[in-house]
C-alpha cells in the first residue's frame, strides 16, 4: 500500500504556510473594511470595481490563452468568470458609458503588466494568480460581498461581481485544493509558483493601498 504524503508537504499547505503573512495583510485592508462599514461614498465601492475590471479582464485573457495547457487548463472555469459580472455592476454603479469613464489607478496597471508578462504562457504563474483572486473572492469575498450590499442598500445589481452562480464556496475551495495537490511539478515549479503568489498579493495589497489614498482612509 502507497504511503500517503505527508499534509504538510501538499502544495495547499506548503501555499498556505509560505504566503500566510501576504495573505493576512491582503486582509488587512482599510480600504476594504471602510467599503463594508458604509464609511465610503457609492463611488468608492465602483472605483473598487473598475480596478478589479482591468485585472480579470487580463486574467480571464490570460486564461483562454492557458485553456490548453495540461495542468492550468482544468482550473480555467467559465462560472468563475467575473468580467461579465463586474461589466453589470460598472453599468449599474458608473453608467452605460463606463468602458470610457474607468481608470486603472497607477498600481493596478503594474498588476496588469505583471498578467501580461507572466500569466498567459507560464502555468504556474497563471495558477498563482488564478488561485489568490478565485480563492480569495469564494472565501473572504462571501462575507465582504453581503457586507457592502447591506451597507449600499445594492439588492443585486451592483454587486454581481460577488456571486457566483452554481457554486458552493467551501466545496469548491476543497476541490481546487484537492486539485493543487494533485499537480505533478518539479521543485522548481511548485517554487515559481508560491513566489507568484506572494507577488499577486503584493500587487493586490499595493493596489488597495492607492484606493486608500485616493478616498481618504474612509473619510472621503
Amino acid at each position: 500500500m502507497p504511503v500517503a504524503e505527508p499534509a504538510s508537504n501538499r502544495l495547499s499547505a506548503r501555499v498556505r504556510t509560505e504566503t500566510r503573512q501576504d495573505h493576512e495583510a491582503a486582509q488587512g485592508s482599510g480600504f476594504l473594511d471602510a467599503l463594508a462599514a458604509g464609511r465610503l461614498p457609492l463611488a468608492a465601492y465602483a472605483d473598487l470595481a473598475a480596478q478589479h475590471f482591468v485585472v480579470y479582464d487580463t486574467l480571464e485573457r490570460a486564461g483562454r490563452e492557458m485553456v490548453g495547457d495540461p495542468v492550468a487548463g482544468d482550473f480555467v472555469r467559465p462560472q468563475l468568470d467575473r468580467v461579465p459580472a463586474l461589466a453589470a455592476d460598472l453599468g449599474y454603479l458608473v453608467g452605460p458609458d463606463w468602458p470610457d469613464r474607468i481608470a486603472p489607478v497607477p498600481a493596478t496597471v503594474e498588476y496588469r503588466e505583471r498578467l501580461r508578462a507572466v500569466a498567459f504562457d507560464r502555468a504556474p504563474a497563471f495558477l498563482a494568480h488564478h488561485y489568490t483572486r478565485y480563492l480569495g473572492d469564494l472565501s473572504g469575498g462571501q462575507f465582504l460581498g453581503p457586507a457592502i450590499a447591506g451597507s449600499y442598500r445594492l439588492n443585486g445589481a451592483g454587486h454581481r461581481f460577488f456571486v457566483f452562480e452554481g457554486i458552493r464556496p467551501s466545496a469548491f475551495r476543497a476541490a481546487y485544493r484537492d486539485m493543487l495537490d494533485r499537480i505533478s511539478w518539479r521543485r522548481a515549479e511548485e517554487d515559481a509558483f508560491v513566489a507568484e503568489v506572494s507577488e499577486a498579493y503584493r500587487l493586490n495589497i499595493a493596489m488597495l493601498s492607492e484606493l486608500t489614498e485616493r478616498w481618504d482612509g474612509g473619510r472621503a
